[in-house]
């Protein structure tokens, strides 16, 4: 980023996805991000879970770091009428996790 941004003088931003198997390798995943340079954090909360989505919201609030949440899988979940739950239900249970 660092890079970028001083050959062509122009704010860049990247999206890095630390969505991981476990808590330890997304938070890995997130410290990396920010060796970088890298402003923002993306996260999938569905595949990720809450309890890891709380964990790595701490670390980039604690670090500066911008937390994007990324829905993958949603309309499996809340697009269907005979089953689910709806997408305000997910957002507050996110927001609630931190």
């Amino acid at each position: 980023i660092y890079k970028s941004q001083a050959e062509t003088g122009e704010i860049k931003g990247h999206y890095l996805n630390a969505t991981a198997g476990t808590c330890e390798e997304m938070i890995k995943r997130a410290v990396f991000a920010r060796e970088l340079g890298v402003p923002i954090v993306m996260h999938d909360y569905l595949t990720g879970g809450f309890t890891a989505n709380t964990s790595l919201a701490h670390y980039c609030r604690d670090n500066g770091l911008l937390l994007h949440i990324h829905r993958a899988m949603h309309a499996v979940i809340d697009r269907q009428k005979n089953h689910g739950m709806h997408f305000r239900v997910l957002a507050k249970a996110l927001r609630l996790s931190g």
